[in-house]
């Protein structure tokens, strides 16, 4: 009996639909945020005439990819009714890691670079336990986990983190393949497989499962402190995958790198059409609304924007994507109005 079939029958939560009624929802809105960032991009053409064309879309891309891949990890975190604010702190995590334990050499990473994925992981797992079995509010947890692990940055590192990557990650930063950058391939295998994870795997199934009513998956024997514990290992994983990235572009770590993905990695989640609630969401949304975040940023920065207002403009964006993409509010106004009349 599937796992669908079994929650239907415990007559505790609705099935999951995510083939039939809802899969059109979900459809629509990740038709419109790729529309809308469509439309900026060649709308764009008037504040300058190098916008508008195929080389500014390359770039968007290419910069998308770091958030696209530590938003995924903040998806299935945020599905599972959580939310992941260790983010930032694990990506440092990841860049100090790489360059400090690479130094500038290629001889040993096909080890290291596996190894500080595991410990960026465990980091998650920390999270998951605390969240899952503790029961500690996830916010919480994982700021309480960020604090810490930024603080171990800023003690090894004496506040200023030194060495460089392996020399081969530049230079894959900087390939191209058929005509694309290597970056750009990457992140188009890494969607395919992230949207395959979530939307059709047995894993994502139960994600959505534990989302929908952790309570009813209990009761079916899902195990649920196992998937909840995965979701924050996978999106530590995925964070600390983007710090190692994002210290091969810039040759270099900061132990600010992680700051500026934080609040987009939750932004490109909700815009994408994800409850905030847990229970729904598609990654190829999320990937939808990472672009279109990134090329707002791309669009505020050639006009001069400053880094202050483009972070109310993205606080913005988040609040709008509350306001009007989801159901949720539409049903609490709905609910409140029916009181009000009584």
């Amino acid at each position: 009996m599937s796992v669908d079939q079994r929650l239907g029958e415990a007559g505790r939560m609705p099935a999951d639909t995510r083939g039939t009624s809802r899969l059109s929802g979900e459809t629509v809105t990740i038709g419109v945020i790729f529309a809308l960032t469509v439309a900026m991009i060649l709308g764009s053409r008037v504040i300058s005439p190098a916008f508008g064309g195929w080389n500014q879309a390359e770039t968007i891309l290419y910069l998308a990819s770091f958030l696209v891949f530590c938003s995924f990890g903040q998806g299935l975190v945020i599905l599972v009714r959580g939310l992941d604010l260790s983010i930032a702190s694990v990506i440092t995590l990841g860049g100090v890691l790489t360059t400090t334990w690479l130094a500038g050499d290629n001889g040993d990473l096909v080890f290291i670079l596996p190894a500080i994925l595991v410990v960026c992981t465990l980091v998650g797992v920390a999270s998951g336990i605390g969240v899952s079995l503790l029961k500690v509010p996830p916010f919480i947890m994982t700021m309480a986990t960020g604090i810490i692990v930024y603080s171990l940055c800023l003690g090894v590192t004496r506040g200023t983190p030194r060495g460089y990557p392996a020399p081969v990650l530049n230079d894959v930063m900087r390939a191209e393949l058929a005509g694309l950058p290597v970056p750009i391939l990457v992140l188009a295998a890494f969607v395919a497989g992230g949207f395959l994870l979530q939307s059709y795997s047995t894993y994502g199934r139960r994600l959505y499962a534990v989302g929908n009513n952790p309570a009813a998956a209990h009761v079916v024997g899902l195990p649920t402190v196992r998937v909840t514990i995965g979701a924050y290992a996978i999106s530590a994983l995925c964070a600390g995958f983007t710090g190692i990235m994002l210290a091969s572009y810039a040759n270099g770590a900061t132990l600010r790198m992680g700051d500026d993905y934080l609040l987009p990695s939750i932004a490109a989640v909700v815009v994408g059409g994800s409850s905030i609630l847990g229970g729904k969401g598609n990654f190829l949304g999320t990937v939808g609304g990472a672009i279109l975040l990134t090329t707002l940023a791309t669009i505020l920065s050639a006009l001069g924007i400053e880094q202050g207002w483009k972070t109310i403009v993205e606080g913005g964006v988040i609040l709008f994507a509350l306001m009007v993409l989801r159901e949720q509010v539409y049903e609490a106004l709905r609910t409140w109005m029916g009181s009000e009349r009584r």
